[in-house]
């Protein structure tokens, strides 16, 4: 049984800052590379940041700048830093292990911006 958990969703201040966190579980985490996703209302699913196994990061160039993604292989834990936070990051944030037929998602966690 693979599942994957988001934590660290909530309400802040423009300007402020957030860290998701996406805990594994039943998986071999370390090989796989681990990613951050958003959809808010109304819009498609799009990808935030990336990390391969090895270390390697990719980012929207919505985010560049202000996102850092990481991942601690012995606690199977993947992270995504939000700094210098907007109006427009608001959505719901999807963790997801994987790619293709190897992908799997977790229920996802909401990040809302707002004064």
């Amino acid at each position: 049984q693979v599942q994957l958990v988001e934590s660290g969703g909530g309400l802040v201040q423009p300007g402020g800052s957030l860290r998701l966190s996406c805990a594994a579980s039943g998986t071999i985490f370390s090989i796989f590379t681990m990613g951050w996703y958003r959809q808010a209302p109304g819009k498609q699913r799009e990808l935030v940041a990336a990390i391969t196994s090895g270390l390697t990061t990719n980012y929207a160039d919505s985010v560049k700048g202000r996102f850092t993604i990481s991942r601690d292989n012995a606690k199977n834990t993947v992270y995504l830093q939000m700094n210098s936070l907007k109006p427009e990051d608001s959505a719901v944030y999807y963790c997801r292990r994987g790619e293709g037929p190897l992908v799997v998602w977790g229920q996802g966690t909401l990040v809302t911006v707002s004064s």
